[in-house]
């Protein structure tokens, strides 16, 4: 059976399926709860400085987006970092870890951007025992206006600068949670690693407003007639974070630093995609919050059924394997083409494909052939464009088929070209004219 046990940057688990610091790690009954049901170890919730625990809302703190059939896609939650009393989570990870050895406990932190804060806080959490700590710079709400969370995660300076402060200041390895609430991800993951962090966990919620209620015209949730932005998350981010975890795995300044990936994982082939573009693990929330702790299950024996299958013995055998297989659109070959074909035999006549086809996009499928509703490719038309699968209810009804080398492109009336050629080099590239020249 493949072995996924799990190293990241040291911390030790029985599998790479983590909680998310978010509510689910807020106490240590929710810990237990989930190491029962097999999570390989959690995110504590973000804890803050010794004092007074900030206030969390006492109504709604969540809107959410559904599909037609009512399964939860998107959650936008406002809620805060814990509002525990410090001293009371110290004392519950400090016993978890103690009866749970074997699980990794990371402890998410947030304290404002200045060093005597991070001095303070660094060697408490050390004394619990737990096995790293998590800097939480991606909260888009209600922190970032005191100058925490996201705040800090947008100016790459202030992540390398707190960073450093850490890294000088404890044993523990550093996981830097970035936001993805900027331009371009790479630049906070580079500083990052500038400051010495052992790894980036993305992506953190984004900023977002989920809905407004059109009888009070207020966004929701709702507070007292009032709303605010809040943080986006489940299954809607997750390609989102796929495209900013494979940034950040194949930017030449920042390839090899170890990655825990986050953004709408709900199943083992979530997290498989994740590693796949070079996320060591992953941790999860939105999933654990809607369906329960059991869903860990699930995820583990898919992982380890599909691994088997493949022929993958651990976890190494396929984290970054896709990661070469990402590139820019330039990069692409123009001299690949593919054309849709329909399974008669498969097709229930719906008609979807024709619609999409003739309304939006190449007037490429047919509806009516000798008098009778059919819907055929017809390939002088088709560009390849792959809408048509998309749409159509039925798997595997429309497939995409490439046409050999030397093949005649009813559409060009020219045979396919078997020589590798992208936009560099593309005759319509002025660029490449001007080079060429």
């Amino acid at each position: 059976m493949a072995d996924i046990r799990n190293n990241f940057v040291g911390i030790k688990s029985p599998n790479p399926f983590w909680l998310a610091s978010a509510p689910p790690t807020d106490k240590a009954y929710n810990v237990i709860r989930a190491f029962k049901a097999g999570w390989g170890g959690v995110v504590w919730k973000t804890l803050g400085e010794e004092g007074p625990p900030v206030a969390n809302v006492n109504g709604p703190r969540y809107g959410a987006i559904w599909g037609a059939d009512r399964r939860l896609l998107g959650l936008n939650n406002i809620e805060l970092i814990t509002d525990r009393d410090l001293q009371v989570n110290l004392r519950e990870i400090k016993q978890v870890k103690k009866d749970w050895p074997d699980r990794a406990i990371v402890v998410s932190l947030m304290v404002p951007c200045e060093e005597h804060a991070w001095k303070a806080i660094l060697p408490v959490v050390e004394e619990t025992g737990a096995d790293g700590i998590e800097l939480n710079f991606g909260c888009p709400h209600g922190m970032s206006e005191r100058g925490m969370g996201a705040a800090v995660g947008q100016v790459p300076e202030y992540i390398e600068m707190v960073v450093r402060w850490c890294k000088a200041n404890t044993r523990m390895p550093v996981i830097t949670k970035l936001t993805p609430n900027i331009t371009d991800i790479r630049k906070p993951a580079r500083a990052a690693l500038a400051g010495g962090t052992d790894a980036v966990s993305l992506i953190n919620t984004i900023n977002s407003i989920t809905g407004v209620n059109l009888d009070s015209f207020a966004p929701e949730p709702t507070i007292d007639g009032k709303g605010s932005h809040g943080g986006y998350c489940g299954p809607a981010v997750k390609p989102i974070a796929m495209n900013m975890v494979a940034e950040i795995a194949r930017d030449p300044e920042t390839h090899g630093l170890p990655i825990s990936g986050i953004g709408g994982i709900t199943t083992w082939r979530d997290a498989a995609e994740f590693m796949a573009l070079g996320a060591g693990n992953v941790q999860v929330c939105t999933a654990a919050m809607t369906y329960g702790f059991k869903i860990v299950q699930e995820m583990i024996a898919g992982l380890e059924n599909w691994m088997d299958e493949k022929g993958h013995a651990s976890l190494d055998d396929i984290v970054g394997r896709a990661t070469p297989n990402v590139t820019d659109w330039q990069y692409l070959n123009l001299n690949y083409i593919a054309k849709a074909h329909i399974d008669q035999e498969a097709c229930i006549k719906c008609g979807r494909c024709h619609i999409a086809c003739e309304d939006t996009s190449h007037q490429a499928i047919t509806s009516m052939v000798d008098g009778v509703r059919h819907f055929e490719v017809i390939e002088a038309e088709c560009v390849g464009c792959n809408l048509c699968v998309n749409v159509c209810p039925v798997e595997n009804c429309i497939t995409m088929e490439p046409l050999a080398a030397g093949v005649l492109d009813q559409r060009t009336g020219r045979p396919v070209s078997p020589v590798y050629a992208n936009w560099t080099t593309h005759p319509n590239n002025p660029m490449a004219k001007v080079a060429a020249e």
